[in-house]
């Protein structure tokens, strides 16, 4: 009968081994400031739409407990915009059904 193999811990084939078993457990993992909420704190004062160049919805989940919406200015600065606040609610609105797709 033979002995099983035993890898030491000086042997050639573990460290491929052990790169290989964590590339496979690390792919498509979040990034650790991903685990977070981004907005640690929101803007509440009305900004005019024509400083806002893109907007960013980001729905709660694991990661984070409510929803988040980024604004990136036309100058490059990111805001985070308060989710509940009337007009940004306007601009998700505007937004989302913009993005429905039509039958």
């Amino acid at each position: 009968m033979s002995r099983p193999r035993s890898f030491a811990l000086g042997s050639p084939l573990l460290l491929p081994l052990l790169l290989a078993a964590c590339a496979a457990l690390c792919r498509g993992a979040p990034m650790a400031d991903e685990l977070r909420c981004q907005c640690q704190q929101t803007a509440t004062r009305v900004i005019p739409p024509k400083h806002i160049a893109h907007v960013e919805l980001i729905p709660e989940g694991l990661h984070c407990l409510v929803p988040e919406v980024i604004a990136t200015m036309k100058n490059g600065k990111k805001v985070c915009l308060e989710p509940t606040a009337p007009w940004v609610k306007l601009i998700v609105k505007k937004i989302l059904s913009r993005n429905v797709p039509v039958d």
